[in-house]
C-alpha cells in the first residue's frame, strides 16, 4: 500500500510511524524542515519539505499512483486544498482530511458541495469527546470500545476484587463470575503485556482488557471489583472546541454542568451556544476558583484549555480538592502515556482518537473498526470474515495465529460466541481480534480474501 501523509505533526508522525512498522510505502510532506528531518531520522519513510497543497509536491510524492492521502496539517484550508488537488490527479485515491472547524462538522454538506470527494473527515476533538462519553457509560473503566454497533464491548479496567489475590485461571472465569460471555484478551502486569491462554492467571491489581455483551457490563465490572459512580455533576475548565463539545454531550446526558472560561468574549459566545450549562467567567487564577468551589459532590472535573501543563496541574488539584474523577486534555502523545500514572483518571487525546479513525481505513480485509492502545502497544480489530479468507471454515486450534494475538470473540447473527479451540469461524461472522501492534500484518493476511475470490 502506498500512502502520502501531509503534515508531520503529532497525528501525521504517529500514523507514519505505525505504517512504517507495518512495511507500508509512506511519504510524508511538511513545510517544516525540522519536522521532516525528525521523520527521516526516526522512521523508515521518505520526507519532502514542501507545502502539502502544492501540486508539484504531491506529484513528486506519487499522488497518481497512491492508494491513500492523509491530510492532517494544522490548517483546515491546506488539508481541503490538498484533497482537491489529489482528486484532480487521482480520483480513486482514498482521501482523509483533518477538519477542526466545528461549522463543517455540523454542516457536512458544505464539503460535499465543494467536490472534495472526502472519504473521511476527521475532527479530532469530536472523536476524543465521543470516546470519552462512551467511557463514562461504564463507571470504573479505563477504556471502552464498541463492537457490533455497541452490542459487544471491549473494556479496560484494573482488577480490585480480593478474590484475585491468589490468582484465577482464565479457564475458571466463567464459573467464578457466572458470566458466560466474558473473555479476557489482555493482561498487563508490571509493564508487560500478556496475550493470555486458558492456563494464565489474573491477579489482583492486574490491568486487563475484557470482552462481554452489553447486558453483562455492570455484572462484569462488579466481578473485577469496579463499581464507579454515574456522572451527575461535572465541571469543565476551558472554552475550547473540546469544552463546547463536552458540555453539549453532558447536556444530552442530563448532567449538571458548569463551564469555566477566563476570556469574557469567549464566555458570551459559549453561553449563546449552550442551553443548560452554567458558563462562569473567571479571569483570575483557576486555582483560586477550585479552592472556593465545593468539589466533593462533583463526579467529573475536565481541564480542556489549550495549555497542556495547566490541564494536568488543575486536574491533579481538583483531585486533591475531592472531585470524583479528573480528565485532562493532552495532545502530546508522550504526555498522554505518562499522566495516568500520576493521578489523572482520564486522558482526552484528540490525536489518538483521530489516529484510531485513520487506521480503520488503512486495514486490509473488511474491517469495521480499529482501536489502538499506545501505552500497551496493542490493537483491537473488528472485521467481517470473508468467504475465501484463511480465517474461515477452520477450527481455531488449527489456525496459524501469531503468538501474540487472540480471537477475542465471534459475533454470529448478533449473538456473541466465546471462542474455543474447536470453534469455527463462518463467512460473514464478525470477528474481534486483539493483538500486539507488531502482529497486525499477519492478522491482515488472515483477513484478506484470496485472489480467486474476485
Amino acid at each position: 500500500m502506498s500512502v502520502i501523509v501531509v503534515g508531520a505533526g503529532e497525528i501525521g508522525y504517529h500514523v507514519a510511524k505505525r505504517l512504517s512498522l507495518e512495511k507500508k510505502d509512506v511519504i510524508v510532506i511538511d513545510i517544516d524542515q525540522e519536522k521532516v528531518e525528525r521523520v527521516r531520522e526516526t522512521l523508515d519513510v521518505e520526507g519532502i519539505v514542501a507545502s502539502g497543497s502544492s501540486p508539484g509536491a504531491l506529484e513528486s510524492a506519487g499522488i497518481k499512483e497512491a492508494d491513500m492521502l492523509i491530510a492532517v496539517t494544522n490548517s483546515d484550508e491546506v488539508n481541503m486544498v490538498c484533497c482537491l488537488v489529489a482528486h484532480a490527479h487521482n480520483k480513486v485515491t482514498t482521501k482523509i482530511a483533518r477538519i477542526r472547524n466545528l461549522e463543517y462538522l455540523y454542516d457536512a454538506e458544505l464539503l460535499k458541495k465543494a467536490n472534495l470527494s472526502l472519504d473521511l473527515m476527521i475532527n479530532p476533538g469530536f472523536e476524543a469527546v465521543s470516546s470519552l462519553i462512551n467511557l463514562f457509560q461504564v463507571p470504573g473503566a479505563s477504556d471502552v470500545v464498541d463492537f457490533n454497533d455497541g452490542a459487544v464491548k471491549l473494556i479496560g479496567c484494573t482488577v480490585y476484587n480480593p478474590l484475585f489475590h491468589k490468582g484465577i485461571p482464565l479457564a475458571q472465569l466463567h464459573k467464578e463470575s457466572g458470566i458466560d460471555d466474558l473473555i479476557v484478551v489482555s493482561i498487563c502486569r508490571n509493564g508487560t503485556v500478556i496475550i493470555p491462554r486458558g492456563n494464565d492467571k489474573i491477579f489482583y491489581r492486574d490491568a486487563i482488557y475484557a470482552i462481554t455483551g452489553q447486558d453483562h457490563i455492570r455484572e462484569m465490572m462488579r466481578f473485577f471489583g469496579q463499581e464507579g459512580r454515574d456522572i451527575k455533576k461535572a465541571m469543565i475548565v476551558g472554552g475550547s472546541s473540546v469544552g463546547l463539545l463536552l458540555a453539549r454531550s453532558f447536556e444530552r446526558m442530563k448532567v449538571d454542568v458548569r463551564l469555566v472560561e477566563q476570556d469574557e468574549t469567549c464566555c458570551a459566545k459559549l453561553a449563546e451556544q449552550l442551553d443548560k450549562t452554567i458558563v462562569l467567567h473567571h479571569p483570575d487564577d483557576i486555582e483560586e476558583l477550585l479552592s472556593e468551589e465545593q468539589l466533593g459532590d462533583t463526579n467529573l472535573f475536565a481541564a480542556v484549555t489549550d495549555d497542556e501543563e495547566d490541564n494536568i496541574i488543575w486536574s491533579l488539584l481538583a483531585k486533591q480538592k475531592g472531585v470524583g474523577k479528573a480528565a485532562a486534555l493532552i495532545n502530546n502523545m508522550t504526555y498522554a502515556q505518562l499522566i495516568s500514572r500520576i493521578g489523572v483518571d482520564f486522558v482526552i487525546n484528540p490525536n489518538l482518537a483521530a489516529i484510531n479513525r485513520i487506521l480503520h481505513f488503512i486495514r486490509k480485509g473488511k474491517v469495521l473498526s480499529v482501536a489502538s492502545f499506545y501505552e500497551t502497544n496493542t490493537e483491537a480489530i473488528e472485521a467481517v470474515a470473508l468467504e475465501t479468507s484463511d480465517i474461515v471454515n477452520t477450527p481455531l486450534k488449527n489456525l496459524r495465529l501469531p503468538d501474540h494475538a487472540i480471537i477475542g470473540a465471534i459475533v454470529r447473527n448478533g449473538t456473541l460466541i466465546v471462542p474455543k479451540g474447536d470453534s469455527v469461524i463462518l463467512p460473514n461472522d464478525h470477528v474481534i481480534i486483539f493483538a500486539l501492534s507488531s502482529q497486525i500484518p499477519k492478522i491482515e493476511k488472515l483477513l484478506t480474501v484470496k485472489v480467486d475470490y474476485w
